[in-house]
Parts: structure tokens; sequence; C-alpha cells
């Protein structure tokens, strides 16, 4: 066989080109745990909103890449020691933070597995591959937890001003055609610096660092928490629920291999085996399509209709309250619902529910977003800045919101 060329270069529609640094990371990326993402939508049920938005967690682990080799070499520039290894752990742990994620990203979490989240299916298969790539993946492990002793590397990988926010922001806004979430992300980077091994960003980055709070507000309310986005993840959910709900009965769904192990087993986190790991590997969005395809031909009420209402975008009405909502509106949409198609209260539920759904753009009391002052002097973001409504952005927001059939 040829010797392959390992430093290709993508061609990404918001950085131009990326490239990959070395052999390992492209070996990482080819291997089939990460050429999965390619199948897995980056914002699940959003193009139901914004037909753009069909972009994936492979675009956005690659472009974390990048932006993290970016940050790398600003910090290098300004004499912050960085060595190979340590950067190679850095690209390695932000290439991977999102592997672990299912169909449409957050569904599965919440209905077919239970009790075990995205971050530490990532986490299993890091330790798989760390395995599979005779422990080179040991660093990366070790920051990806938060456990490295160099405080900002971690801060780089998750925190409130890291790579993950820094590129889902800008590719996001972009993929939807929001404006208001286009960040400028590579500003925001060149003004990255490192005191005491912790990450700050320096007095004049302080504007940038405000437009980005202000994006990641404004995204959460106009895309990420649009209604018809979050009763779209609700249908879904309730999808996943009912088929295996009507699995356990002894009910025969046609599935793909992968979908009905999960549908078939009880899964959770005290038996996620390295077995249930190749299972999951196998899992992603198409699955769940085929699966709704089919099952909007079943005969039971609740499954038909629910993939019915994906499949042809005809979605549960949804409205959105600033207080709680009284529960005797509640009844008189389930008791219509239940007279109208005979049906049982526990089968309306599935159709007529509450919710709510919270923003908070900066949290203060985790790890805070520090300015640098040109007299060495180190701030939180909330008093260094002079617009008053940072600290309202620090406050959640919370909503409320009732969903029922339209007719």
């Amino acid at each position: 066989m040829d010797k392959v060329n390992k430093l290709k270069i993508f061609n990404d529609p918001i950085y131009g080109f990326i490239t990959i640094p070395n052999s390992l990371i492209f070996d990482l990326i080819a291997h089939k745990y990460f050429q999965r993402l390619r199948r897995i939508s980056q914002m699940g049920m959003s193009y139901l909103v914004y037909p753009g938005a069909h972009h994936t967690r492979f675009h956005h682990a690659m472009g974390c890449m990048h932006l993290m080799q970016k940050a790398v070499n600003v910090l290098r520039f300004k004499g912050v020691d960085i060595s190979e290894d340590e950067e190679n752990g850095l690209l390695i742990a932000i290439l991977l933070h999102d592997i672990g994620h299912g169909p449409f990203s957050h569904a599965m979490e919440h209905s077919i597995v239970t009790g075990i989240s995205h971050e530490t299916i990532s986490l299993l298969f890091m330790e798989y591959l760390n395995v599979e790539f005779n422990g080179s993946l040991t660093l990366a492990i070790q920051m990806f937890k938060g456990e490295y002793p160099r405080n900002f590397m971690c801060q780089l990988i998750s925190s409130q001003l890291d790579m993950d926010r820094a590129d889902y922001l800008k590719r996001d806004s972009f993929y939807t055609g929001v404006a208001e979430g286009n960040i400028n992300a590579e500003r925001l980077i060149t003004m990255l610096n490192v005191v005491d091994d912790e990450l700050v960003v320096e007095e004049k980055g302080i504007y940038s660092v405000e437009k980005f709070l202000v994006a990641r507000r404004l995204m959460y309310w106009q895309v990420y928490l649009h209604k018809t986005s979050v009763v779209a993840e609700q249908l879904l959910m309730r999808v996943l629920k009912r088929a295996k709900e009507l699995t356990e009965r002894g009910m025969d769904l046609k599935a793909s291999r992968a979908l009905s192990y999960f549908l078939n087993n009880e899964i959770n986190n005290s038996n996620f085996t390295t077995d249930t790991l190749a299972v999951f590997a196998q899992l992603d969005d198409y699955d769940i399509v085929s699966g709704m395809k089919e099952w909007q031909y079943h005969d039971d009420f609740v499954l038909k209709n629910l993939c019915d209402m994906i499949i042809n975008r005809d979605l549960l009405k949804v409205k959105l309250k600033n207080k709680k909502r009284k529960l005797d509106s509640v009844k008189v949409h389930k008791e219509n619902l239940m007279k109208r198609y005979n049906i049982s209260a526990e089968e309306a539920d599935y159709f007529v529910f509450t919710g709510e759904i919270s923003n908070q753009a900066y949290q203060l009391k985790t790890q805070s977003i520090n300015i640098l002052h040109k007299s060495g002097k180190i701030q939180d973001i909330v008093k260094a800045s002079d617009q008053l409504n940072l600290k309202a952005l620090s406050k959640p927001v919370t909503k409320y919101y009732i969903c029922y059939p339209k007719r």
C-alpha cells in the first residue's frame, strides 16, 4: 500500500484551510469512531426552524482543533511555555470532546440511555482509543477531565471562554443565518494570555468578550432554545421513549441493529461496557430517521403520530410564558385529546405537556472570565466592564412552555 500523506488540509467554510498537524491526529480523525461524527448533526432538530442548520459534529470538532492551534501559537508568541506533548494533548482533547454525542446530539441521553451523559461516553471513547493508540492520549484525557496541573490548558478545553464555545457560536450562527451570534473568534484568541497558569484576556479584548457573552445569550433564545426547536426535540425524546416502552411490552419494532440493541436493553452508567460502546459507535442520526419512517405506519397511536409529526414537520403547538402555567389549561387540552381519539391519560401525556427553559449567558460562580489590565491587576469581566447589562447576563432567565396538538 502507498504511504498515505497524513498532513492533509481541510477546507472549512468559516476559517478557510485547516491543517492536520501530525500523523497521530490524522489517524484519530480517520478512525471510524471519529468519522461517525459526520453522521451526527451539531444542532439536533434545529434544521426544522433554520433550514441551513445541517452541519455536523465533525465540522465542529475540526473547527475547535483549528482554534486550539491558533490559541497555542498566540500563547507561545507571548512567552507562555507549551511543550509539544502539551500541544498535542490540547489538540486531541478538544478534537474528541464531543465524540460521545448520540444521534441528534442530545435526544438519546433523556430517552433510551439513562443516567449517562455524552461527556461520560466521550471519556469512554477516549480511554478505548488510548489503548488502541498505545497510551498516546493519556495527557489529553488528563486535560479533558480537568486534572492537569496547568489549569489554563483545562480552561482552553472547557470553561466559559473555551475553544468549544468560540467555534460553535460562530459556526451555528453561520449555518443558521442568525447574524447575532457571529463572534470574532480570532480576535478573542489573539487577546488571550496566561498569568499564574490561569487564562486571562488582555484589557484591549474586553469588548470582544462583551460581544461574545451577548452573542451567547441571543443565540440561546433565538436558536438553541427557539420554541420550535424545543418542541421538536421533546417529540424526538418521546418517540424514543415510546419505542422503548413498546419494545419492553414485547412488541417487535423494525429498527437498525444498533437501535434495536438500545431498545431491547436497559443501558445505564453501571453497565455501559466496551461492547456497549462498540454498538453505540454504530448509532447515528440515520438509525433514528429510518426508525421513524417505519414507525409512522405502526399500529400504536402514540408512536405513529409522534413520528408523523417529526417526519412531516407538523409539530405540536407551543406557547412560551414568563410565569408558570396553571394546571387547568393542561387538563383541558388533555381531556379534549382523550375524548377526541379515545385514548388514555397516559397516552395523552405524550402530546400535552409543560416544561421550562433557562438561559444564563455568564455564570459568576464558576470559572470566571478574567481581564488582565495594563497595570497587572486581574478583574472579573463583570467588574471590569462598563457595560451594565453584563451583570444582568449572569442571572438565569427562565421561561415556561406548554405543548399541545394544534387541532
